[in-house]
């Protein structure tokens, strides 16, 4: 364990000195192998690592997913999305915030990125809460808390990371996460409910939409859900797996762009050079995560971790507490992913040996790591709305995301106290 432990020092220390966070687990993971075994033994445990990640069948699921997401996002759906949900709740007091939520579960089921979510609604939603006299803390809360939703509902590039680390169904990872996406959704609309209620001229009601304008609203985005509905029900219903449900989702982004006259040779370009850019940065991070991996699996630390739990005779739940303790504090300065690359190795083992569902795990961990997201100091998604928000004050978007931490927090001990939540449609599903 003392290896470990002096391996994840040396990484921090890494990651300090601003070296990226994919070298930095990579050059640990390999020069601790090499240290316990031998430099052989790490070359050759580097090398398969790298050749089977860049050609694994399974891992073509990630740049497909992403560029189905480009695809849609090109082609306006966010504006969409967003109109649409305020057709429908927009007349309630705080109801463009609750369009923002609504609008970023929307997206979600397409993106897959909380920052890439919060960043696209800050520029549809906020300059819209801000024409209706919404205040900025209500605005920006309801922003970075419905970025969040980005990882949770799938398809999520998150889930697919983490069922591929751990060997874990993928498609069933993705049924697991609809009813705490829901679940979410619901409890971050009442705690704009809530924030409205609180002070009615944070959130003034907007004017009430006819059905007209409601099913015109529908129309921008029926070609979106079907094709939702077709990715998730092929992987459900067992049509096709997870990566060619992906392929299906890419091929289906790109028909609705061409329909709505969204792309152009230069656009098409673009496109393709930014996922080939998102996929490159994840497959880095993916690869040096799994050096390090190897390391960390080489030493006794997994076993020594449960044997140091199983000691104090504590019930398990309070080791799963602890780590979501850790989660928080983790995500406060760090971006999802490498927050569950990082961790996952160690954490993983410990929990399905207490006897925890991993599937379960996973979405505690998905849960955990959006709290994070949203956590002062340096919350990740605050800190983009901060950046893209220059006039907005960073004390105010932390005052504004306060309500949503705390419906986050409900969500969490909801999910916990009740498995069900999480593993009733994949046990229907896949079991």
């Amino acid at each position: 364990m003392l290896e470990a432990m002096l391996g994840l020092g040396a990484m921090l220390v890494l990651m300090f000195a601003r070296v990226p966070i994919a070298f930095a687990m990579g050059l640990v993971g390999f020069i601790g192998l090499a240290l316990l075994r031998n430099w052989n033994s790490a070359i050759a445990s580097a090398t398969t690592v790298v050749y089977e990640t860049g050609f694994s069948y399974q891992l073509s699921v990630v740049p497909l997913f992403i560029l189905m997401g480009n695809f849609v996002t090109r082609a306006g759906l966010s504006q969409e999305l967003y109109r649409a949900a305020y057709t429908f709740i927009g007349h309630f007091r705080g109801g463009l915030a609750m369009s923002t939520i609504v609008g970023c579960a929307g997206f979600g089921a397409i993106c897959g990125s909380s920052i890439a979510t919060a960043a696209t609604f800050a520029k549809v939603s906020y300059p819209s809460m801000k024409k209706f006299g919404y205040s900025d803390a209500l605005a920006t809360g309801s922003i970075a808390a419905g970025g969040t939703l980005g990882i949770l509902i799938p398809p999520s590039v998150i889930m697919v990371i983490y069922g591929i680390m751990t060997e874990t169904n993928i498609g069933a990872m993705f049924a697991a996460g609809i009813l705490p996406g829901i679940l979410a959704t619901f409890l971050l609309c009442c705690a704009v409910a809530w924030s409205a209620w609180r002070d009615p001229k944070a959130g003034p009601p907007g004017e009430r939409s006819t059905w007209k304008d409601r099913l015109e609203a529908i129309k921008g985005v029926w070609g979106v859900v079907l094709l939702f509905a077709l990715v998730m029900g092929g992987i459900y219903g067992g049509v096709f797996t997870a990566t060619e449900g992906a392929s299906v989702g890419a091929t289906g982004g790109f028909l609705f762009a061409l329909a709505r006259r969204a792309l152009t040779w230069r656009t098409l370009f673009q496109v393709l050079a930014e996922s080939a850019r998102t996929t490159a940065m994840l497959f880095m991070i993916l690869i040096g995560a799994l050096i390090f991996a190897n390391f960390i699996n080489f030493t006794t630390m997994p076993a020594d971790l449960k044997n140091f739990v199983t000691q104090f005779e504590i019930h398990p739940i309070w080791v799963v507490v602890a780590i979501c303790v850790i989660y928080v504090l983790l995500g406060a300065a760090m971006e999802e992913l490498s927050m569950i690359l990082l961790t996952v190795p160690v954490f993983f083992p410990l929990v399905v040996g207490l006897g925890f569902d991993p599937i379960w795990f996973g979405i505690i961990i998905v849960v955990v790591v959006e709290i994070g997201l949203i956590s002062p100091p340096v919350g990740m998604n605050m800190f983009v709305l901060r950046t893209l928000l220059p006039q907005v004050q960073i004390g105010t978007i932390f005052r504004g995301v306060m309500p949503f931490f705390t419906a986050h927090c409900v969500l969490l001990a909801l999910l916990v106290a009740f498995p069900v939540i999480s593993l009733w449609l994949p046990n229907l599903l896949f079991k």
